[in-house]
């Protein structure tokens, strides 16, 4: 081939090689918004990784998959709008087996060998401080949206984001608030504390102990139990002996289910109930203790079938779409990891950028619109709203307090077992 060929067939291909670049250029755009905007991501963008521990066997199993199945969804949901900033969501789930030694070596391996772009909480208050102690270690920004005892903000953490309304301490404010907000002579006079040695149940419990106390109720039986009590027959004996009005248990799941189980054997219902955990669960309550023994139980709730909260009515039909059941069968923790990924949507949303730094500066101004109502937090992550009260009713759990979303009146005294 002669020299001036082979010029212009170099110059042939560096113009081909110009025009390709021009086309693809033309033909990609910069994503505008968290939800994708403007369609689905592109194949070439690098996926936007969020690790999370959460509790799939072990005593927190049952809420550890609510909480997973509320991650998934909204990852499904955010990656059919086109992903955040055109960035497909992969999520990275690892179960912790209910173990605080197991979730710091999860989020260690998430963050230095699995090199997430970004995390999520686990579930509990037991596992969310040693967790959230190893993202702030690595400057990663914690949303965490089911652990908010009073360990959790003693840490004083900036990176730390609670995704409900209130701390957990404060969620029994609305059973007490309702209680001494009822006519004098129909309150209880006299109450039982059975309590489980941990960092979310036992502080709720101890906060209405001291709010009944001051305004007048006789503590006549408090006990706290050790997390791997298993018959719980000798202490449901000691509160029935007590005769109490109102029982305030605070409980996670498993020792929930047990108190209920162990009352009703003894044929021992007082005239009101309140469970920090465990009764608020839509499907496994019910299924573990019997639906008729449910009536008349107390809980704390933030997201509710038919809350006009921004974006719920579209998580709830896409969850029965996903999961099946009814809105009735969502269970609240579902919601509050659903929440975690409104708020990662739309802080790249606001300002552009999907980051740690941007995520935490973010985040601690201004209030955020989500599945569980607006949220805000103050400087250690503490949310800055209040809970509502919960009544099994008829099968279904229904916001009863404050009268503001109330779907139904309380009902009291409670229903005797199986009524």
């Amino acid at each position: 081939m002669s020299g001036s060929n082979r010029l212009r067939m170099r110059r042939a291909a560096l113009v081909a090689v110009a025009t390709l670049s021009l086309i693809s250029a033309c033909s990609s755009s910069p994503s505008s918004t968290a939800s994708g905007g403007t369609g689905a991501a592109s194949a070439d963008a690098k996926p936007l990784v969020i690790g999370a521990s959460v509790s799939l066997t072990g005593d927190f199993a049952d809420p550890g998959k609510a909480v997973k199945a509320g991650y998934e969804l909204w990852a499904d949901q955010v990656n059919a709008k086109g992903g955040i900033l055109g960035r497909k969501v992969e999520l990275k789930i690892v179960d912790d087996t209910s173990s605080p030694t197991q979730v710091v070596t999860n989020y260690q391996n998430l963050i230095n060998q699995d090199k997430v772009d970004l995390v999520f909480g686990p579930f509990s208050s037991l596992l969310t401080v040693p967790a959230s102690q190893v993202a702030k270690r690595y400057g990663y920004a914690f949303l965490e949206p089911a652990g908010g005892g009073p360990a959790v903000f003693a840490q004083k953490l900036d990176n730390l984001f609670f995704v409900q309304p209130a701390p957990v301490v404060k969620s029994g404010d609305i059973f007490a608030d309702w209680i001494l907000s009822l006519p004098a002579a129909d309150r209880p006079k006299t109450a039982a504390y059975a309590e489980l040695d941990d960092p979310f149940s036992a502080p709720i419990a101890e906060s209405i102990r001291a709010r009944f106390e001051a305004a007048g109720i006789t503590t006549v039986y408090k006990e706290v139990y050790p997390a791997e009590t298993q018959d719980f027959s000798p202490i449901m004996s000691k509160v029935a002996a007590a005769n109490p009005d109102v029982l305030v248990s605070g409980t996670q799941s498993e020792d929930a289910y047990a108190q209920v189980k162990s009352l009703v054997q003894l044929k021992f219902s007082p005239k009101f109930m309140f469970m920090s955990n465990g009764a608020n669960s839509p499907v496994e309550f019910p299924s573990k203790v019997g639906t008729a023994n449910t009536a008349g139980i107390m809980s704390a709730g933030d997201w509710f079938p038919g809350s006009t909260a921004t974006g719920a009515a579209d998580f709830a039909a896409a969850y029965i779409k996903a999961y099946g059941g009814t809105a009735d069968t969502i269970d609240n923790s579902s919601a509050e990891a659903y929440a975690a990924g409104q708020l990662l949507e739309e802080v790249a949303a606001k300002t552009g950028k999907i980051d740690n730094a941007t995520i935490i500066s973010t985040l601690h101004q201004g209030t955020w619109p989500t599945v569980l109502g607006d949220l805000k937090w103050d400087s250690i992550g503490q949310p800055e709203g209040a809970f509502h009260l919960v009544q099994w009713q008829n099968g279904s759990l229904v916001p009863v307090y404050p009268t503001a979303i109330a779907k139904a009146p309380a009902m009291y005294p409670k229903p005797s077992w199986g009524g």
